[in-house]
């Protein structure tokens, strides 16, 4: 059985969008000044397919060009079996095609369409309805919502406020109203995150991780991309247990490398901006791995930190 008769139905699936026009490159929009248009029209259309506002939750949007991986949390098994339906019978992808045309102002967004939940791609085995579900199950959120994902759904209530409101008038730019005031800020806003950082008694530029700086630290951390993982858990929830061992588990054959960069990649999409090198380096730090710090800041190209 997939649940118990009080436990709650929950699980997790990530939706990949990509348009096939080269004009439109969705990550690109969502990145720029066009991220509440997209995100509206994602929600409007996720809301069309499943008969609910909260029929399905967004937990992130993650920009990997040329697609964009929108992280999704179920919270009723119903919900979920409509939104599958509505997937495999392409109505999902009409009301995304729609909202997207109507927020970006153009006549056409061709859109492929891709569904997983964990290694399990779901576009196989889509009229296998069960089947897609237990996947879904299985896959249990590893995040909240982030705050960027938290601003964006203030402004669609904003948005969807403004037109319950004032029916006769057509709202055409959802980017240019501006988010009500929230009751509090998000958690951590009030203290940004530090500009430099100091390693070896000399000053470096904090910044995100880079692709480079991934690739490297996977090959490199070897057996403590565990011990690594622990270090970064402590200000991370979705490394918290049993998310390093279950790593472990899935990506065993594929070796440490595949462990260590999905650890990684866990921390990267879960933190966003947060997700710096200055964080990194004092988790390496910790476990005794100087010569794979100096290796991402540039100081030294030969030696072997494992």
């Amino acid at each position: 059985k997939m649940a118990g008769s009080s436990a709650p139905w929950i699980g997790s699936a990530y939706l990949f969008l990509q348009s096939t026009c080269k004009t439109i490159a969705l990550p690109s929009l969502y990145e720029s000044s066009q991220k509440k248009p997209v995100f509206n029209a994602l929600k409007l259309a996720l809301e069309d397919c499943t008969g609910s506002v909260d029929g399905v939750a967004v937990l992130k949007v993650h920009c990997s060009p040329p697609q964009l991986i929108v992280q999704l949390r179920f919270c009723r098994r119903e919900s979920c079996r409509r939104f599958l339906h509505s997937y495999r019978e392409g109505a999902l992808h009409r009301a995304l095609q729609s909202h997207l045309q109507l927020a970006l102002a153009t006549t056409r967004v061709p859109l492929e369409m891709e569904l997983k939940a964990g290694s399990e791609h779901l576009d196989k085995m889509l009229k296998d309805e069960d089947r897609c579900l237990e996947c879904i199950y299985r896959e249990k959120p590893d995040r909240l919502p982030d705050e960027e994902i938290m601003e964006l759904e203030e402004c669609l209530k904003s948005l969807m406020l403004h037109q319950s409101t004032n029916n006769n008038v057509a709202v055409k730019d959802c980017s240019s109203l501006k988010c009500p005031s929230l009751p509090y800020p998000p958690q951590g806003s009030s203290l940004p995150p530090q500009v430099t950082f100091i390693f070896q008694g000399q000053q470096f530029d904090n910044r995100m991780i880079t692709p480079d700086d991934h690739q490297k630290f996977a090959k490199l951390v070897s057996k403590k991309w565990k011990q690594v993982g622990r270090s970064l858990q402590r200000s991370c929830r979705a490394l918290r247990d049993p998310v390093i061992d279950n790593l472990a588990l899935e990506y065993d054959r594929e070796g440490l490398y595949e462990q260590a960069y999905q650890m990684l990649l866990r921390f990267i999409q879960s933190e966003g901006k947060k997700a710096t090198i200055a964080r990194l380096i004092a988790a390496l730090e910790e476990n005794g791995l100087i010569s794979l710090v100096e290796e991402l800041l540039g100081l030294h190209s030969n030696e072997d930190c494992s």
